[in-house]
């Protein structure tokens, strides 16, 4: 069984640098043209596609849904983490940066990494079981796809911090 990942295409805030959490932005013409391209190289066994409920995300779940012919399902464990009093700042705000170097730091309004990672893992876990045999796609979100990347992968708290997978670029697991 496989497991692929792969984030959003760019939305406004991406292009402009901003904190982008559980905000509902929509994709900028570049976010659909790199879903569009993500289709073209999509691998042929992917059984389901499973998404986030945020627009910027079902968005690039339907493009690569209808070139694809696959179908989808909305998930809201796959919500991108809540930035709380920092959505939409700065990613350079330095305040904002402390923060996201401490995993069980709820940011103001928001919540921990670890609180992502408590329903991100759960998720796979359910995926698992779910979609036995299946090749299933993940539609996601930066902070999201980070915390996927730990279920296979060791990480160090720096590798963590600095990982990022680009918008509409693909990434493989074996479940």
């Amino acid at each position: 069984m496989k497991l692929y990942v792969a984030r959003h295409g760019q939305t406004v805030w991406n292009a402009q640098n901003k904190v982008c959490g559980i905000t509902d932005v929509e994709l900028t013409e570049k976010g659909i043209e790199q879903a569009k391209e993500l289709a073209f190289i999509l691998p042929e066994d992917i059984d389901i596609i499973v998404t986030s409920p945020l627009r910027r995300a079902v968005e690039t779940s339907k493009i690569l849904a209808g070139k694809n012919n696959i179908p989808i399902c909305i998930e809201e464990l796959l919500i991108e983490q809540n930035y709380g009093i920092y959505e939409g700042v700065d990613r350079k705000n330095p305040q904002f940066l402390n923060n996201k170097r401490n995993f069980a730091y709820r940011y103001p309004d928001g919540e921990s990494m670890m609180q992502v990672a408590y329903r991100v893992y759960g998720i796979i876990d359910k995926i698992k079981k779910e979609y036995q045999g299946k090749n299933v796609l993940l539609i996601s979100h930066g902070g999201v796809c980070r915390i996927i990347r730990t279920y296979f992968i060791d990480m160090t708290n720096e590798e963590f911090f600095n990982y990022t997978l680009e918008n509409g670029k693909l990434e493989e697991y074996e479940l």
